[in-house]
């Protein structure tokens, strides 16, 4: 049997994760069954790689990430940069201000670390993170001025505002919308910012090009809005079924959800179609 695609791209918070935070144990023996099957399986997620640490352990078959939404494209295995796009320092001081006006919740993710102000990491539920506070106590640098520490840098992989309301991630990100920065709207009231050009369909479109993989022959599997350029780009587009209700309607194919190993579901599918 030829099968008609080639690769996998995954996104994990709201795919990959369940609800806890965990993979189904299903969902690994579906991966395992994908690569065993000739199929290249690739994280597509927005997470720094200080947090992804502990699910390469889970997943060892997957090789590829593009992370920090297309930042950066990553090699697991030779633990190598294969792209690295960053925000420029003078982009780094008008986020910060922007951050402290509302009193929000200021997140930097370097290629290294994953950082947040100690005082923040102790209420999250205030940002409407608290679903994250168990990783950034075990991950996360924590530091006492976030202003002072995002003058270390020359440039930043990602950086996500949390605010404490969606009207004031709005009002947030019109002040912030002209900035020559990639901004999508994440979580409950969180901003991503990365790098101009830098999206989760770019760093896979660099991925394939590498792997020599044509998009066409590529399978996205995401369920949220900072999911959609790459679900827009690939030959194959699945949404969970956690996913809203114009996502699915947008998409090839929609699975179950993520507690109920929606990736799996949305693998055994895809290894069922032969190329034409």
């Amino acid at each position: 049997m030829k099968r008609k695609y080639k690769l996998i791209a995954i996104d994990m918070d709201g795919t990959l994760l369940q609800s806890d935070k965990t993979i189904h144990k299903d969902s690994v023996r579906d991966i395992q069954d994908a690569v065993d099957a000739g199929l290249s399986i690739v994280y597509c997620t927005g997470r720094a790689l200080s947090e992804m640490q502990s699910y390469f352990a889970i997943l060892p078959m997957v090789r590829y990430a593009v992370c920090y939404s297309g930042a950066i494209v990553y090699d697991c295995l030779e633990k190598k940069y294969l792209r690295r796009m960053e925000i420029e320092q003078k982009y780094i001081r008008k986020l910060t201000e922007t951050a402290k006006k509302y009193k929000a919740m200021l997140h930097f993710m370097t290629v290294e670390e994953s950082i947040v102000a100690a005082s923040d990491i102790t209420h999250m539920d205030d940002f409407h993170m608290s679903v994250y506070q168990d990783l950034f106590l075990k991950v996360a640098k924590r530091v006492d001025d976030m202003e002072e520490e995002g003058k270390r840098y020359d440039s930043i992989a990602k950086i996500n505002i949390y605010f404490r309301s969606p009207e004031e991630r709005s009002q947030g990100y019109e002040e912030l919308k002209q900035l020559p920065l990639v901004i999508a709207f994440a979580e409950e009231t969180g901003l991503e910012m990365t790098a101009a050009d830098v999206t989760k369909a770019a760093g896979l479109k660099q991925l394939t090009e590498y792997l020599y993989i044509p998009i066409s022959q590529t399978v996205g599997i995401g369920d949220a809005d900072n999911d959609k350029d790459m679900l827009h780009t690939v030959g194959f587009s699945v949404a969970m079924g956690n996913a809203d209700e114009e996502l699915k309607e947008a998409c090839d194919f929609v699975t179950a959800d993520n507690d109920h190993n929606g990736v799996g579901k949305a693998i055994r599918h895809i290894l069922s179609i032969e190329e034409d």
